[in-house]
């Protein structure tokens, strides 16, 4: 089990600062979100690189269909390579229904949003290799040209090969949505109702059922579980003696990650103070 923790609100400053706290402190992964306006994420990561040696480091999450995987892969490559190759990838669909994520465009419907998050992680196998390539999509297209060179040069592959680890969200128990985090690298669980299809609240039991398919599928694709993630978030407090208690249900049930967040606050300077108390309390360890 390794446990993160996600930064709920300050900038690059402060990513770097609690970045090095939770690495002194001996958390395995410091994560910030990826906001459609508003500070750059991969901009806080490259300043977390460079104040940490061992912590992984990552989004949760990036609303992959409202990117240019182009871009992705020039900003994931840049900081895997600032950091000497400690960089997750989280990705999911985006948020819908509400009008605050949806300022600048209008919101394409799941399906559309589904397409571009299957073209995008299909495109960034080629991105991450500094190597022209052919793709024809619904959504994107690259043409083969016959050497990159300047002024146009690819970016610097990333350290991780052979593609940076990808989680990606998986809704339980919806086949497709699954196989497409079960074919990647770690699966960021969310559960829907069925028949509804309504979200609903993803117990231990829900995820032990959900790493159980993803198993069979990746067996089918010859692929074992091995080095495969299967991610966790909830909240544990700085002064809970008994936080182990509260992660252990999950790890019992296949998890690989613990994701601490805490969303209470958004504001800049009392997540800050909350995020130095549990940062320097350590990771809830159930071993």
């Amino acid at each position: 089990m390794r446990y993160g923790f996600v930064m709920a609100a300050g900038d690059a400053r402060a990513a770097a600062e609690l970045a090095a706290l939770a690495e002194e402190h001996g958390w395995d992964g410091f994560f910030v979100w990826e906001s459609v306006w508003g500070i750059d994420a991969w901009v806080m990561l490259g300043a977390a690189a460079m104040t940490t040696e061992r912590i992984r480091l990552g989004t949760m999450l990036t609303p992959l269909p409202r990117r240019k995987p182009w871009d992705v892969a020039g900003q994931t490559s840049t900081v895997d390579n600032l950091s000497n190759g400690r960089v997750t990838l989280a990705v999911g669909l985006g948020v819908a229904g509400e009008e605050r994520f949806w300022l600048f465009e209008d919101d394409p419907g799941r399906k559309v949003r589904a397409e571009l998050m299957d073209e995008s992680l299909e495109m960034l196998q080629y991105l991450w290799r500094d190597e022209p390539f052919e793709f024809a999509g619904k959504h994107y297209r690259s043409k083969k040209i016959a050497e990159l060179m300047p002024p146009a040069p690819a970016p610097p592959p990333p350290v991780q090969q052979p593609r940076i680890p990808t989680w990606v969200v998986g809704a339980w128990p919806r086949p497709k949505s699954m196989r497409r985090a079960a074919l990647q690298d770690g699966w960021l669980p969310n559960y829907i109702v069925p028949p509804g299809g309504q979200p609903g609240e993803l117990t231990p039991e829900l995820l032990a059922e959900g790493v159980a398919w993803i198993r069979q599928e990746r067996a089918a694709h010859g692929l074992t579980m091995d080095g495969y993630d299967v991610v966790a978030e909830g909240t544990t407090t700085a002064d809970d003696p008994n936080a182990a208690d509260t992660v252990r249900p999950w790890a019992n049930a296949g998890a690989t990650w613990w994701i601490d967040a805490d969303w209470s606050s958004m504001d800049p300077t009392a997540a800050r103070v909350a995020a130095e108390r549990r940062l320097r309390a350590g990771p809830p360890r159930v071993d």
